[in-house]
């Protein structure tokens, strides 16, 4: 169970708003741990479960990126409004309207691990440590292990996936059957899907405008802004302690991995070997014990000894 927040609400951004909860008091020697979900289009709900490790000392920051969630929705905007640049600003401004940016640790799930590993190449003096999980580090990359992946399916799966993508009828009842083959393959291996990933799907549902956007109409046919967008050329920059997190059967597969590994001077990779893309969810013993472990070596404080677990 995710531990109740001290407070929540929101902090300006530009003439926006972006709406965070936290859990914990920032102050001396208790250090932050900002977690940045993925999409982009997404809510923090999924990982609320994360806010446990304010028990063990951190101050837990959990925020819905620009248009998502409780932060400001801009339906009308432009699409180039929707940029990585963005999201890097709000990170950034979030971290110093908080008054956290001088001793943190940033967990970035998916496309926030992405996200995450880009503010890190900048050497930020309060980072403290990186959390890569289930991320992709180029989604050139990631586009062809799509097609690795689709060509896995059961027989006539992605030839309908295909049918409907050429026809643009993506919101399709069979289209959107078949989309689900492939998430219970590789997004979310737990049955029904739990209640908090479920919260950030049906928040995305009902405004997906950046998702849309950026990504596209689901996470195998990226056709939105990203689809060239890769932080590979700034990985050897990255100096913080990292620890990178993917599943066996992630849609994040190992070859779209391996860069954060190769390229970041003090990086370790755990593969959960029973996980998909949802590890939190589906091996939360095992996850749990190796985020907080990750915690413990970059400075936690309290009791070091006591296992976490939640989800």
């Amino acid at each position: 169970m995710a531990s109740t927040p001290t407070s929540q609400g929101t902090v300006p951004f530009r003439e926006y708003k972006t709406w965070y909860r936290m859990t914990g008091q920032p102050g001396p020697g208790r250090p932050a741990l900002v977690v940045v979900h993925g999409g982009p289009g997404s809510t923090h709900d999924y990982l609320k479960g994360l806010s446990v490790y304010a028990e063990r000392g951190w101050t837990v920051v959990l925020y819905d990126q620009l248009g998502n969630g409780g932060s400001t929705h801009l339906p009308d905007a432009d699409p180039s409004f929707w940029n990585p640049q963005l999201f890097r600003d709000e990170l950034e401004n979030l971290l110093e309207r908080l008054g956290v940016a001088d001793d943190y640790v940033l967990f970035g799930q998916s496309w926030g691990g992405m996200l995450s590993a880009w503010h890190a190449s900048d050497r930020p003096a309060g980072l403290r440590g990186l959390v890569i999980a289930d991320s992709p580090a180029s989604y050139p990359l990631w586009l062809s292990e799509m097609d690795v992946l689709r060509a896995q399916l059961p027989p006539g799966v992605d030839d309908t996936l295909r049918r409907h993508e050429a026809a643009g009828t993506t919101d399709s009842e069979e289209y959107l059957e078949a989309m689900l083959v492939f998430y219970s393959r590789h997004v979310c291996r737990v049955e029904p899907w739990p209640d908090d990933l479920m919260a950030s799907y049906l928040e995305a549902a009902a405004d997906p405008t950046v998702y849309r956007t950026m990504n596209g109409p689901n996470e195998f046919h990226v056709i939105g802004s990203l689809r060239d967008w890769s932080v590979i050329d700034c990985l050897h920059r990255i100096e913080a302690p990292t620890l990178i997190i993917s599943g066996r059967h992630d849609e994040a597969t190992p070859v779209t991995v391996r860069p954060f590994q190769e390229l970041i001077p003090n990086a370790h990779w755990e593969i959960l070997e029973d996980s998909s893309h949802s590890p939190h969810f589906e091996e939360p013993e095992r996850f749990y014990a190796v985020l907080g472990a990750f915690l413990d070596s970059v400075g936690a404080i309290g009791a070091r000894a006591t296992t976490v677990s939640g989800g």
